[in-house]
């Protein structure tokens, strides 16, 4: 008899101490969430900036000190062209340059003495005139190897290839030892972290685009999104699929985005009504998602649901939760209250 009193005793203590969990459990009351309507199109990631350098001498390279998928900083040097050459040519120009200027200093010289000569009137107009001749060539002179040398230190500076911009390598066109000529490739790369997506908007929603201006770009793999600051519609469509290309400028933002990659665009065309819970109260496991759902009686219990797309730190729920239900925002102490629940049922 005692056993049979005690037990009823020990299995309400058990209950009320599931309960009393429940009651200190963190929860949130679901409600619709007004969101803008969208229609999602298929978009592709494209650098803004990509670039690929060129040889702009000839010559054959000494050093690459990069390679594909390397980052490199703006005005780090890419790649060197033996200089050898074009040393010894600047070296020439300034040659000539120093034998143009003691030309011109001898020219000038020679036409002051036939300026004072010709007041003296001791030489002729014609004399005169070819001192005069011979200073303006002597000028001409100077002027032509200044250009010279120049151009000669200009080449030399093109034996040694700087990025233009800081990035990433995606492509090596060229190894050391081999000859390059000017024009012929030899490396290219794209701008880390500044992206747009393209993607070809049916006509039929073109009109909303431009009235709104409002999409966001979704990553497969994690559903995660992100607004578009910028977007630009080109002012024609294809005349095979009558669709127009528009392309939605990124912000700088941490989501693995890479050029070439598929994403979902997704184009606002309205308002509707989402039903929307942290991301942190889900719970997955392989392919099922469930979130606890704590009743009036403060009863717990794992209802599988069926989210949608991620907005920041929240989901969608498609299916599975109705508005109005409160759930945990814990699982792990939800998950505890309900193990004591159906312990204390047993």
């Amino acid at each position: 008899m005692r056993f049979r009193f005690i037990a009823p005793m020990l299995l309400a203590g058990w209950m009320f101490g599931a309960d009393a969990i429940a009651e200190t459990l963190a929860r949130v009351t679901v409600e619709p969430t007004p969101m803008p309507l969208e229609r999602e199109l298929d978009g592709v990631v494209e650098a803004r900036r990509q670039a690929t350098l060129s040889a702009e001498v000839a010559g054959k390279i000494e050093e690459v000190n990069f390679d594909v998928d390397d980052y490199v900083e703006q005005g780090e040097v890419v790649l060197k062209i033996r200089d050898r050459e074009y040393r010894a040519g600047v070296a020439q120009a300034r040659a000539a340059l120093a034998e143009a200027r003691a030309g011109f200093g001898d020219a000038r010289l020679e036409f002051r003495r036939s300026q004072d000569l010709l007041k003296q009137k001791l030489i002729s107009q014609a004399q005169f005139d070819r001192a005069e001749a011979a200073l303006k060539a002597a000028e001409a002179r100077q002027a032509a190897a200044d250009a010279g040398l120049a151009r000669a230190e200009e080449l030399l500076g093109h034996t040694i290839v700087k990025a233009p911009y800081s990035g990433v390598v995606v492509a090596r066109h060229v190894e050391p030892g081999e000859s390059v000529s000017p024009g012929q490739p030899i490396m290219s790369g794209y701008a880390e972290g500044e992206l747009r997506v393209s993607a070809d908007v049916p006509q039929s929603l073109i009109a909303e685009l431009r009235a709104r201006r409002v999409a966001r770009v979704i990553v497969l793999e994690s559903g995660e999104s992100i607004t578009a600051d910028r977007i630009t519609i080109l002012p024609f469509a294809n005349p095979q699929n009558h669709s127009f290309r528009v392309r939605l400028e990124l912000p700088r933002q941490p989501l693995p985005l890479f050029p070439g990659m598929l994403v979902k665009v997704a184009i606002a065309l309205g308002e509707t009504e989402r039903l929307l819970i942290p991301q942190a109260a889900l719970v997955s496991r392989t392919e099922v998602n469930a979130v606890y759902v704590i009743d009036a009686d403060e009863r717990v219990t794992l209802r599988q649901v069926r989210p949608g797309n991620r907005f920041g730190e929240q989901v969608e729920i498609l299916a599975g939760l109705d508005a109005g239900e409160t759930i945990a925002l814990d699982p792990v102490a939800a998950g505890i209250a309900l193990k004591r629940q159906l312990a204390g049922a047993q």
